[in-house]
């Protein structure tokens, strides 16, 4: 069986696992999550190339959250030139920091995160995220290993005032409605991940119109989306012995942009695994000062991954690959940590 072929036959009906959970909390899926509830450790992976813009920022929104449960924070420095993995050792926080002494890409740092993480549940955040206090229990009370949780983002530039900071008495609430899988913009043209093609612009809402990703079973496509399209690491949590069983994130996208996230998500919603979103969660996404040119550089190297990501589909599914991983990853991170 290939990869491809497990996709057409998995559904998305998560709706066992969301009985489960509202019996045992008392609480409705959407809802927030009291912070009594009993939760999973969580070990959060952060990769961080040239981030020194957010990654304290980011590091004190941890810093403020709520959580029932053990918590670690692993920062994998992606050989940055910017003083990132130094601002990140300097915060009282504390966290986990490796470095690595040439860019391996976000896939390579998140696998390296993930061998070393203690925690039942991987939370997957980028470096340039901002967070509310509430996102971290939000996530470890629901984790399960039979799914995906799927959080938010809204992208703000770096010197916008909503953001919040420590001394923020009433922080900003980021908003749902800026995630491009809540509201999708779509402009007439190509577009490279499906190569849909459209006439004219449009404004699509695939979550709501997927009924919260449950219709995105079995291949299923909304317009230019599909299931595994919709799992994004900016903010994501899994079980991380399912990660590890299908191999981690592919080293074939290397360090350049795009689709590494969607060939996990694909892998494991072919292990079985559900995807289910989480509304309450959404954090800021910080653009960089210079984010036009970093998205065309992006831009100029998507169009690779993603036609990488359609011919590993036909290969087979991943599974029963831990003692690979390890294998593989285990060097890579006795250098990081040494560096």
């Amino acid at each position: 069986m290939t990869l491809r072929d497990d996709l057409q036959a998995r559904d998305n009906d998560y709706d066992p696992i969301i009985r489960a959970y509202e019996s045992r909390i008392g609480k409705a899926w959407q809802e927030p999550a009291p912070h009594a509830a009993t939760a999973r450790s969580l070990s959060v992976v952060i990769p961080a190339h040239n981030v020194s813009h957010a990654i304290k920022r980011l590091l004190d929104a941890l810093q403020r959250s709520a959580v029932t449960g053990p918590v670690e924070v692993i920062v994998v420095d992606d050989a940055s030139t910017d003083g990132t993995a130094h601002i990140a050792r300097g915060h009282p926080l504390r966290p986990t920091v490796l470095s690595l002494p040439e860019r391996l890409g976000s896939g390579a740092a998140r696998n390296i995160g993930t061998l070393i993480a203690g925690g039942d549940l991987v939370l997957y955040l980028d470096g340039d995220m901002v967070i509310p206090p509430y996102v971290l229990q939000e996530h470890t009370t629901r984790g399960d290993e039979g799914w995906i949780t799927l959080g938010f983002r809204h992208n703000l530039g770096v010197d916008d005032p909503r953001i919040p900071t420590l001394d923020t008495a009433s922080p900003a609430v980021p908003d749902l409605e800026e995630d491009h899988r809540v509201r999708w913009r779509a402009r007439a043209g190509r577009y490279p991940h499906t190569g849909l093609v459209l006439d004219a612009s449009m404004e699509g809402r695939p979550l709501d119109h997927t009924d919260d990703l449950r219709q995105l079973g079995y291949g299923t496509r909304y317009y230019d989306w599909d299931l595994p399209r919709m799992v994004v690491t900016a903010m994501m949590s899994v079980p991380r012995v399912a990660v590890l069983d299908v191999g981690g994130f592919h080293p074939g996208f290397g360090t350049t942009w795009g689709a590494e996230d969607t060939y996990l998500g694909a892998a494991l919603i072919a292990a079985g695994l559900k995807v289910a979103p989480v509304r309450t969660t959404v954090g800021f996404h910080l653009d960089p000062p210079d984010a036009i040119d970093q998205w065309k550089r992006k831009a100029a190297t998507w169009q690779r991954n993603i036609d990488l990501y359609w011919r590993l589909l036909d290969q087979p599914t991943p599974h029963g690959l831990m003692h690979q991983f390890q294998r593989t990853w285990t060097p890579v991170a006795r250098v990081a940590i040494r560096s």
